[in-house]
């Protein structure tokens, strides 16, 4: 399948309905701090809390009622996972979701809330897949993958559009990357709606698989050391192509560097981001004399915050 203006266009209308459009915050501490404009494009404030509901609804709206009526499946460690949920309970079918044990206590809650069955796995991808397949194999239920799927990718490039719609001449835009889901998206997106706006990526440094695969050309193995659960997972076969010619540079940071974004945040801005969501402003932070003036879209991708942890991460750090 290949994802045009069009798809992302019809994508859009499709899953209208069921999500926020989602505000743009500026904020002058975070200007003077980076030494460019930043638009940042609220995703935590979206359903879900994530910018993940866009592409799980937009899947699960692309499905047949035959696919349809023998549920949904996917493995995630949260995110994705609450929005599939959310998106059964709204079609009226039910899902089943794999997770590894050491998801945050508040993606299960919230997966529970909206009437998912969780599959708790090992944090490993090789867990993950495995109990998923036994899953599917035992309910018949379709699979949406979090990440390497086209109508989830296609959902998550509406974030950028709307960027796209409620800011012009954005220099750059800047998103982070795990599976490079709303990364692909995000590129398909400026390419179709804001050419002239570069796209970068920030990847912890402890899992820095994308940056590694852009230099080698091939999709190289993660690791998963880096406070930023959200992005602890390797590029797909079908996200990799779209990053490897669209997108400009991975910039990584360290876990310090996601955490005093995050803190700058918080403390500026008055609003709760997650971790994950935290490494594009690091990667700003981290270049900014390499960006100053310019016009920085950011997308702010999620909110589902274990208070207690990060609480603790931001008063005594990494430990």
């Amino acid at each position: 399948m290949k994802i045009d203006r069009s798809t992302i266009e019809q994508a859009h209308e499709r899953i209208k309905p069921y999500i926020h459009h989602t505000p743009v915050l500026t904020s002058a501490s975070v200007d003077e701090a980076t030494g460019c404009t930043v638009f940042f494009k609220c995703e935590n404030f979206q359903k879900v809390g994530a910018f993940k509901a866009r592409g799980a609804m937009n899947a699960a709206l692309s499905l047949s009622p035959e696919q349809l009526a023998k549920g949904l499946a996917t493995h995630s460690s949260g995110n994705h996972a609450q929005a599939l949920a959310r998106a059964a309970k709204i079609l009226g079918v039910k899902s089943y979701i794999v997770m590894p044990r050491t998801a945050p206590e508040i993606k299960k809650r919230g997966v529970r809330g909206y009437g998912g069955e969780i599959f708790e796995c090992e944090p490993t991808l090789v867990a993950r897949e495995s109990t998923l397949a036994e899953v599917i194999k035992k309910t018949g239920a379709t699979e949406i993958h979090p990440f390497n799927n086209y109508e989830v990718m296609a959902g998550q490039a509406t974030a950028a559009k709307e960027l796209f719609e409620q800011v012009s001449d954005l220099d750059v835009i800047m998103v982070p990357v795990g599976g490079g889901g709303l990364l692909s998206g995000t590129a398909l997106a400026a390419k179709y709606f804001s050419p002239k706006t570069k796209v970068i990526a920030g990847e912890p440094a402890g899992s820095d698989d994308t940056y590694r695969s852009m230099k080698s050309g091939n999709i190289e193995p993660a690791q998963s050391q880096s406070i930023a659960d959200g992005l602890l997972t390797t590029l797909g076969d079908k996200t990799f192509p779209i990053i490897q010619e669209l997108v400009t540079e991975v910039i990584t940071v360290s876990d310090e560097q996601i955490i005093e974004a995050m803190k700058l945040v918080w403390e500026r801005m008055k609003i709760i981001i997650e971790t994950s969501c935290a490494v594009p402003l690091a990667a700003l932070l981290k270049e900014k004399e390499r960006f100053k003036g310019q016009r920085v879209g950011i997308i702010l991708t999620g909110g589902n915050v274990d208070l207690a942890r990060a609480l603790k991460l931001m008063t005594e750090g990494v430990s």
